[in-house]
């Protein structure tokens, strides 16, 4: 039986009132146990099998999100609906999404993305409850319609973040709009997490760089400036959020960054989606990668960096990551969220999540003042990073 965090059954509780709302919840909050405990209560009530689908932005989170489910839910039929791999049965085909679900008449849970969700409203699947995680990604165009669709006719519907995306034009729909998204029902300040031993404060530390203006030693000075910042911030388990896949490959292929690190005692690995995932040198498939992650995460002698682009930002659990380092700018959903990344409770020591900005060119002075807005808003004023969509 998992006990639940005050602020974790007061949302939970609020769910059971409310059949449709927003839930705002700072990242490492444990809103995905809200859901998994929901889902438990609407399994078992009444003895009536439900369909209960859960929706992610990626499919690296929607495989995720459903071994969390499986971990504490048995005896349920589980659909992923999107295109990667998985164990389960998986189809984004419309007639075969209508086939199994007329199939299994017992309790199920399906899994998809936002970029397949539609496949889920033309094969007219009824759905009981339905889960947004990360539900700022739905104002995009293309995710609209669907959206609205389960909104409208799902029995149940709650769209979960830590940074709400609103909209102040006509043309574009953000979560502002109450008619989809319903109102705030749950809101949790970050501080009020932070007080109860939840997550950790973060520590802003901006690194003032010389700046030497040429190109053709670009990749030797990324180079130095990112081996610079690990030495300066002194932490075993570093993020590095690149601007690019490019500037990642000439990091590793083009300067003697890794061996770098070696000689630290770092252990390195990076994913992007157009090169995929490589462990100190070798290519590996994302499972293995993902497992090696959270490995060395848990194991307290283990230093290591990890490299990537825009796909660790949002919504994977990477256990005990204690720094990040901004080398590209970012809007302010990303820059919470990834900030929500190093700021998990780890071993005894770590008693904040720091966030290293080595500025030493305009982007490192625009991300760097982002980022103070963000921690401002956030962890000061205990008020959500709202972004808004104005054209």
């Amino acid at each position: 039986m998992i006990k639940l965090r005050l602020h974790q059954q007061d949302a939970l509780d609020v769910m059971q009132l409310q059949s449709k709302g927003q839930i705002i919840v700072p990242t490492g909050g444990g809103k995905t146990m809200c859901m998994i405990e929901d889902a438990k209560i609407q399994f078992t009530e009444n003895n009536i099998s439900r369909t209960i689908v859960v929706v992610a932005p990626r499919i690296l989170l929607a495989q995720q999100l459903c071994e969390d489910f499986l971990e504490l839910i048995d005896n349920v039929d589980v659909l992923h609906v999107h295109s990667g791999e998985t164990h389960h049965t998986s189809t984004t085909k419309i007639d075969l999404i209508r086939q199994w679900v007329g199939d299994n008449v017992g309790n199920k849970i399906i899994f998809t993305t936002y970029h397949s969700l539609h496949k889920l409203m033309y094969s007219d699947v009824f759905v009981d409850t339905i889960y947004f995680d990360e539900a700022h990604n739905s104002v995009q165009k293309n995710f609209v319609e669907a959206t609205e669709y389960h909104s409208m006719y799902a029995n149940r519907c709650y769209f979960f973040t830590a940074t709400p995306k609103h909209s102040k034009t006509p043309f574009k729909i953000g979560m502002n709009d109450e008619d989809i998204y319903g109102k705030v029902i749950v809101n949790v300040p970050a501080p009020k997490l932070v007080d109860e031993g939840v997550i950790l404060p973060p520590k802003v530390k901006i690194r003032k760089i010389d700046v030497v203006d040429d190109s053709r030693f670009k990749h030797e000075h990324d180079c130095d400036h990112v081996v610079s910042t690990i030495d300066d911030i002194s932490t075993d388990k570093v993020l590095v959020c690149a601007r690019s896949t490019k500037q990642i490959v000439n990091l590793v292929s083009q300067t003697d960054f890794c061996c770098e690190l070696n000689d630290r005692g770092y252990s390195w690995m990076y994913i992007t989606a157009k090169t995929g995932a490589v462990v100190d040198g070798k290519k590996v498939d994302r499972e293995s990668f993902f497992n090696t992650l959270n490995e060395w995460g848990k194991d307290d002698t283990k230093k290591f960096v990890v490299l990537h682009h825009s796909i660790l930002s949002e919504g994977i659990n990477v256990k005990g990551l204690e720094a990040a380092v901004f080398l590209r700018n970012m809007d302010y959903i990303t820059i919470s969220q990834t900030i929500g990344r190093v700021i998990r409770k780890g071993g005894e020591n770590k008693t904040y999540g720091l966030i290293s900005v080595p500025v030493y060119d305009r982007v490192g002075i625009s991300t760097s003042r982002k980022v103070e807005a963000v921690v401002d808003t956030i962890f000061n004023k205990g008020e959500p990073a709202i972004s808004v969509i104005t054209k």
